[in-house]
């Protein structure tokens, strides 16, 4: 098994481009969850993952539920700037999920009251100004930790 990122709704696809490339380059699958605000042709979202695309592991999901049914047992972590842990402060598995949501408003507020212990946010800045991260760089912030803390499998 591996690592495995999931992606929530994603709107944007470079953003998308950009995180397959972090999965290809660290042997994590990606799992998008639709609707996606993009066709999986768009030359974006390509031109973002440059020529990662055959080293990539990737699954499509026509919702989240569906995910969970393929995956029930399965450790889950929530990123969200409303999680109580940080990213650092759980212990990842080689083969958890990591779940992020879609740029413009993250994940469901139904799924994270459901899995509150399950909610991981990172560290940022304590200013309303600073909102969030971009989506591509907290899917690498926190694939590396959980890649360290797992002892960065099949890596040099």
């Amino acid at each position: 098994m591996s690592l495995n990122i999931v992606l929530v709704e994603p709107e944007i696809p470079q953003n998308t481009g950009n995180i397959a490339r972090t999965c290809a380059a660290t042997g994590a699958k990606l799992h998008l969850v639709r609707p996606l605000g993009f066709e999986i042709d768009d030359s974006k979202l390509k031109r973002a993952g440059l020529d990662y695309w055959h080293l990539l592991d990737i699954e499509y999901h026509d919702s989240f539920d569906a995910l969970k049914a393929a995956y029930p047992d399965a450790d889950y972590f929530y990123s969200t700037t409303k999680g109580k842990k940080r990213h650092t402060d759980v212990a990842y598995t080689k083969d958890c999920f990591i779940v992020f949501g879609k740029e413009t408003a993250g994940l469901p507020k139904p799924l994270l009251e459901k899995n509150l212990e399950s909610c991981i946010r990172i560290p940022m800045l304590n200013d309303v100004n600073a909102r969030s991260l971009n989506l591509s760089n907290s899917v690498a912030i926190v694939v590396f930790e959980a890649l360290r803390q797992i002892d960065f499998p099949n890596m040099i």
